[in-house]
């Protein structure tokens, strides 16, 4: 064995440089940092789900007089959350999406500190946590990506890791495939919407993280999927006419979110510039008052995540025909209040709420038409169409209906394209890289009197 290694010492060397310190700390750091992505997603979900719970505790569930708390409570919640996002957590508004793109365009780190840090991940959770116990039409999806791009931007540096633009895609993979229990939906996700400019090389890496985040997990919770299993099939000549419709009006919808949220928000953001933090809280307030409203209005069914309800209509529940129109405008004005929270899940609920709608009027099957209208307005809203087909396949457990969602998917983005050009997270990221540039502008311009 000696004299094998006389003979090779490239033999010698390579065993030397596995045994090292140098070699082995970074890849424990990174796979530490996707177990942990893994562990706090589950834990997010938690207290995520507790503080909806609390919320419609509070409110009950009659129409007495506690009805009626949100109108105090939602506006109250929005301004705290409003106000410690500026004033304690600067960057941690919104989805959380949209950072983490900007982020991967950023050279320098202490750009992206501003975005992604472990402060950062921590305020998210917590003000995601407050909005929906306040009764937000928010989803924790999007933050996920955020805290996940956040910690394993951390560990980069901890261990030493040179790959930043790598290292944040693979956590944001890991965080979607650990927040839905959709490890396919988290490698998609980061190829088509996280990478536009995807890069072969960070296969290993996102894998990776998305194995071991999925397993911590997994250990936690077990295998699940996120809305049930639906055992509805979508037959082809009797719902060619609900595929469609699904897919072109369920676009439609999606492009109008995504075109108002981006409107709304630039002329926002031109009126935030003489005050910034007065004005802001006063939207945050108003926002909320109006979610309020539309929630007392639907008896309850548009506050939170819009979970249970998209649950219900996967499982055949119809729900109230004019239910998408109010989620709709309550997702939209949650979204703009710039409150932190995301708009996964109740852009789900939208689109099953479009389908159960659609599923009525061509007397097709409620569980299949949510689907179908989940596909087409979330390919609209993101215009992300494999992204679409892909989550819903995996969070409901049907593999039966890929080519009809695979349609859906395709028409909601065509419709999307037409309608609004820019993809909502990446026109928001230039908000984020903007921001950076004025920024690091401002530091390098002398102060008068200094040359």
């Amino acid at each position: 064995m000696a004299g094998t290694s006389r003979k090779h010492p490239m033999l010698r060397r390579s065993r030397a440089m596995w045994g090292s310190r140098r070699v082995w700390q970074p890849r424990l750091v990174f796979w530490a940092g996707a177990v942990s992505i893994g562990v706090i997603s589950v834990l997010f979900a938690v207290l995520a789900d507790k503080a909806q719970a609390l919320f419609h505790m509070m409110i009950g569930d009659g129409g007495g007089r506690r009805f009626y708390l949100p109108l105090a409570i939602t506006p109250l919640g929005f301004v705290l959350c409003a106000w410690l996002a500026h004033a304690f957590f600067p960057g941690s508004q919104g989805s959380g999406i949209p950072q983490a793109i900007a982020a991967r365009h950023l050279r320098e780190d202490d750009d992206r500190n501003h975005l992604l840090s472990l402060r950062l991940a921590a305020g998210k959770i917590a003000l995601t946590v407050v909005g929906l116990f306040c009764g937000a039409s928010i989803g924790r999806e999007g933050p996920t990506v955020q805290v996940g791009a956040s910690l394993m931007l951390q560990a980069a540096r901890w261990g030493g890791m040179a790959q930043a633009r790598g290292l944040i895609l693979a956590g944001s993979a890991a965080g979607i495939a650990a927040a839905f229990n959709t490890p396919l939906a988290g490698i998609v996700f980061a190829i088509e919407e996280m990478g536009r400019t995807y890069e072969a090389r960070t296969n290993g890496l996102v894998l990776t993280a998305v194995i071991l985040a999925g397993l911590a997990s997994l250990g936690l919770l077990g295998n699940y999927t996120y809305f049930g299993v639906s055992k509805e099939t979508i037959a082809f000549a009797a719902d060619w006419p609900l595929v469609l419709g699904c897919g072109i009006i369920g676009g439609g919808f999606g492009a109008l979110f995504s075109l108002l949220a981006l409107k709304i928000t630039r002329r926002i953001r031109r009126w935030h510039t003489q005050q910034p933090l007065r004005r802001a809280l006063l939207v945050a307030a108003v926002c909320g008052l109006g979610v309020a409203v539309i929630g007392i209005a639907s008896g309850g069914l548009t506050f939170g995540t819009g979970y249970a309800q998209a649950r219900g209509a996967v499982e055949g529940a119809p729900l109230p025909w004019f239910f998408f129109a109010e989620k709709f405008l309550a997702g939209l004005l949650s979204m703009v209040s710039g409150i932190p929270g995301g708009i996964f899940a109740p852009s789900l609920a939208v689109g099953a709420g479009i389908g159960s709608s659609l599923g009525l009027l061509f007397g097709a099957s409620a569980g299949a038409a949510a689907l179908l209208g989940m596909a087409g307005y979330f390919a609209g809203v993101v215009q992300a169409p494999m992204t679409a087909f892909v989550i819903i396949l995996e969070m409901t457990g049907n593999h039966d209906n890929v080519i009809a969602l695979m349609l859906a998917s395709m028409l909601g983005y065509g419709t999307a394209r037409m309608i609004s050009h820019e993809p909502l997270y990446h026109a928001l990221s230039r908000v984020f890289i903007a921001e950076a540039i004025r920024r690091r502008r401002a530091e390098t311009v002398p102060e008068p009197g200094q040359g």
